[in-house]
């Protein structure tokens, strides 16, 4: 799963990797606090956007549902109603946290910081959707990272459910955008922290 991720880059460094213009956050990002977050829609391929971490699907009552919509798993993703009419996006990042469970029960673990080995720009794979909350009017703006099964130094990482976001390198971004399913990149450096 990815819960926690980070963006560090300045918006010019962003916007010069993706050629996009538009709005770029920074920072490091708890997804159960919802915080917004940089995309490119497949709808606005040249500009980036900010989303809010957790996907409200357009049918939702309410804005509750997004805490359980911080990640949407790659093989179920035409099942859950949640995630069936949703759009993609590149989420962009250039680091995420994960936990290694140091004994079978998950009471040791140790925090590692995953980045690409040169810690350049990537994307995770996402969902996107608007939902507009009728009591205010305000139309928000939601994401969902999505998840695989983990590969390569994730399996021995994230060792507890073998779960990691679906990252994507410069080469396979036009291909999620487009409808396709690219394979994960997964050679990634970890530090722990």
């Amino acid at each position: 799963m990815c819960f926690h991720a980070k963006q560090t880059k300045s918006a010019q460094e962003v916007h010069q990797h993706y050629s996009t213009r538009g709005p770029v956050d920074s920072g490091i990002y708890n997804g159960f606090s919802h915080p917004k977050m940089t995309v490119i829609t497949a709808k606005e391929p040249t500009t980036t956007a900010l989303f809010y971490w957790g996907l409200i699907p357009a049918w939702a009552k309410a804005p509750s549902i997004q805490k359980h919509t911080l990640n949407a798993r790659l093989e179920t993703l035409h099942q859950k109603p949640s995630f069936r009419s949703a759009k993609r996006c590149l989420v962009i990042t250039d680091g995420f946290y994960e936990w290694q469970w140091l004994d079978p029960q998950g009471r040791k673990k140790q925090k590692h910081l995953i980045t690409f080995p040169d810690d350049s720009l990537f994307s995770f794979a996402g969902l996107c959707d608007e939902w507009l909350d009728r009591s205010t009017g305000e139309i928000m703006s939601t994401l969902s990272i999505v998840t695989t099964e983990a590969r390569g130094i994730m399996r021995s990482l994230h060792n507890s459910k073998l779960r990691m976001p679906l990252t994507l390198t410069p080469e396979t971004e036009k291909e999620w955008l487009l409808g396709h399913t690219p394979e994960p990149f997964f050679q990634f450096s970890a530090t722990a922290v």
